[in-house]
Formats: C-alpha cells, structure tokens, sequence
C-alpha cells in the first residue's frame, strides 16, 4: 500500500463513521496532510451539517499550512449549492494545491464538475485512489443516483435443515420463531441502524408483530415499510404504534398521519416496481427486506436485489416454511458462536 493509498484508507475509515446519520448524503472522509503529517482530518457527520472537507480544513490549526499541503478525500468535493456551500469554493478559497480524490461523484449536480473547478483553479488533481474501496463504502447512494432506485438487502434466518419458520396456529401468533442467538441478533440490529428503510409483508407483521425498530445498538431507526393490500393489519400492531415513520403500502386508500403514512398502489401490477418507485421519490436510498418467504421470493423472482443476508441457526424445525433459496455463490462467511452468516453479492443492471 503506497502512502496516497494509506491517506485514503484514513478517509474511508473516518466516512465509515457517519453510517446511519448522513443518508441521503453520501459518506464522506477527508485528512489533510503535509510534509507527511496529517494536520487536520473530519468526516460528514449529519446530514444537513458541515461536509467532510469543511470539518478537516475548520480542524487545521495552522491554517498557513493549507497552502502547501495535500488534501485527501474518498469523494469528489461538490460544486453545487445544498444545504452547504460547494466544498471545492473552500478548497479554491483556501489555494489547497493538491487534492487527492477516491472516486467522482456520479451524482448529476456534481460529476465531474468539483473536479473540473479545481483544476481550472490550478490545483493539482488527482482522481482513482482506492476507487472500489470508495464506491463500496456509498454503494446506497451511487445505487440510488445512478440506477434511481433504492439499494437493496434481503435477510433471513433459517435452520439447520432449511426452515425460516414452523407452521403456527393463530394462538402461536405475537412473537417471532427465534432461529438464531444474541450475537446475530446484535447484529442485525446494527443493520437496521445502517439502512433507511426496513421492509415486512401482511404475514410476517401478523404472525411475529416486529417493531422493526433498533434496540441492541446505537443508532437511528430504520423507516419502516409495510406491504398489507387489503389492509388486514389490526390497528394494535407495533408496526402502527406511531413511534417511527412508517409507509403501509395497500390497494385502498391514501392517507397521512404523523409517522403513519397510507400509500395506494395497484397490486394486480409489477409490486416491486411501484414500491421502489415511490421510495425512491422519497430518497430512501436502502432498504433490507426482512419479510417472510413470499415477500423475499418476490424479490428474488424478480432478481432485484443487490445484497443478501442469510443467517443460519443451530436448530431444526423438521418441517414448516421453507428458506428461500439463492442461485448464487457466498461472498462472504461470518460466524457468531454456534450461528452462520452467509452473504451473496449480486451484480445486476437494474
């Protein structure tokens, strides 16, 4: 790893720290360096507040250095008015003469044009250090931005001998059938804190009442989204307690209340496509689906998804609801006392 790739390592890990807090806005790192020596450093902390390359100059004691320092930075600085002014002015004012960037914004506001007012300034640019490092850490927001739909997680849990639940009775409805143990859990809780939305169907939300919500780990609570067509759902669910925004999907009706919003659409059509669709006008940027079988092979079906979680439990139903099933290769393994997860990637266009 030579040192441009090391000053952008120290960036990523610094954008890793806004995970949660920063969407619709993509993660951001920046340090400052010069004569070798990191002299200022921030990150996009909460969307809405400074940017990553206003934190790293503001932290710069001596602000005389700037003019003979290299500034890093794993994504384009922006040239656009926002919430904030366009961090390539600040770079410009401050006559930064070297800037290192991860990867351009493909963003259309930006794309290219930070970079091109930089250079036209004379500074120094340099553009592609740790370029899939840099994408990988904002795959929600290239995801969004350039295929307009939001990025997309499936997860499960299923047995040993390939079960995600038993089959219940109505007076076995409440609680969900818990496959796997705390370790998975704390987990998938700190999933839920890094995504903006968290997707359920009518069966799920019936047979296990979720709260979907975040509660063995720091972080915020994912939007919650329901898909319930003839609205079945009875009013005393978690999902309709009214403490986190929620988005009931159905074929009835319109209709807002505060954290509880009714969206019509046309089941007897493409499901997947008219959801998206109307997440991504709300600039949701992710979404896990964390429904039960036929939500999730919906999903699959259609072969839209991007990321899948698959957690496996130390235990045997012997019969029930089968697990999906994903003709794909694992990506990744990650083991959690006696459980298993299995992550699979999956490169699609749409």
């Amino acid at each position: 790893m030579n040192i441009h790739e090391k000053n952008m390592k120290r960036c990523l890990d610094l954008a890793n720290l806004g995970i949660g807090y920063v969407s619709p806005n993509p993660m951001v790192g920046c340090i400052i360096v010069h004569n070798n020596k990191i002299i200022g450093e921030g990150y996009h902390q909460k969307y809405g507040e400074a940017h990553a390359e206003v934190n790293a100059i503001n932290s710069v004691k001596d602000k005389s250095l700037l003019k003979k320092s290299t500034l890093y930075v794993s994504l384009e600085p922006c040239a656009h008015y926002g919430l904030t002014p366009p961090c390539s002015d600040l770079i410009v004012k401050n006559e930064i003469p070297n800037v290192v960037v991860g990867i351009v914004d493909s963003f259309a506001k930006v794309a290219g044009k930070g970079i091109e007012k930089m250079e036209k300034a004379g500074i120094n640019v340099q553009v592609g250090v740790l370029e899939k490092e840099c994408r990988e850490i904002n795959k929600r927001f290239f995801t969004y931005h350039e295929k307009k739909r939001p990025y997309i997680i499936l997860k499960w849990a299923e047995t040993l001998d390939g079960f995600i639940d038993f089959d219940r009775s109505f007076s076995e409805y409440g609680e969900p059938s818990w496959i796997t143990g705390q370790k998975a859990l704390n987990h998938v809780h700190k999933m839920r804190a890094a995504e903006d939305a968290i997707m359920v169907g009518t069966n799920t939300a019936l047979k296990d009442n979720p709260s979907l919500t975040v509660r063995h780990c720091e972080g915020k609570n994912p939007i919650r989204v329901v898909l319930d067509n003839n609205l079945r759902l009875p009013n005393h669910v978690k999902l309709f307690d009214k403490k986190v925004q929620t988005i009931v999907f159905n074929s009835i009706k319109n209709e807002e209340f505060k954290n509880l919003e009714m969206v019509k659409i046309n089941f007897d059509k493409n499901i997947v496509k008219q959801v998206l669709k109307i997440l991504y006008i709300k600039k949701i940027q992710s979404v896990i689906i964390e429904g039960g079988k036929q939500l999730l092979d919906t999903f699959i079906d259609e072969d839209m998804w991007d990321e899948a979680y698959r957690f496996i439990g130390n235990k045997k139903f012997k019969s029930g609801i089968n697990a999906p099933v994903l003709m794909k290769p694992i990506n990744k393994t990650v083991k959690f006392d006696s459980d298993n997860l299995l992550v699979y990637k999956n490169n699609i266009n749409r």
